[in-house]
């Protein structure tokens, strides 16, 4: 198993957390923990803690939150919560 955090932001639109939601259910992902909000301006931003029960659906979930990343118009990074953690440390 592996941890990962998932962020998105861009414009608000009906259906993104449903669409990411079903992308990361269908890569055997479980969404642990979710926050959302919209900001002024209408400005979509989420952050997704989730597990993967298998390691190598990272690459497959990468490439179909790219994929969604271009139907939404919105960006989407999605890593390894480990490394997310180095990199946002204090």
């Amino acid at each position: 198993m592996v941890s990962l955090v998932l962020t998105v932001v861009g414009q608000d639109r009906i259906g993104i957390v449903a669409k990411v939601s079903n992308v990361v259910a269908s890569h055997q992902g479980n969404i642990i923990d979710l926050s959302q909000r919209v900001m002024s301006g209408g400005l979509f931003t989420m952050i997704m803690q989730i597990s993967l029960q298998t390691p190598e659906n990272f690459s497959a979930l990468q490439d179909a939150l790219a994929e969604l990343e271009k139907e939404l118009s919105v960006k989407i990074i999605v890593q390894r919560e480990d490394i997310f953690r180095a990199m946002h440390r204090v």
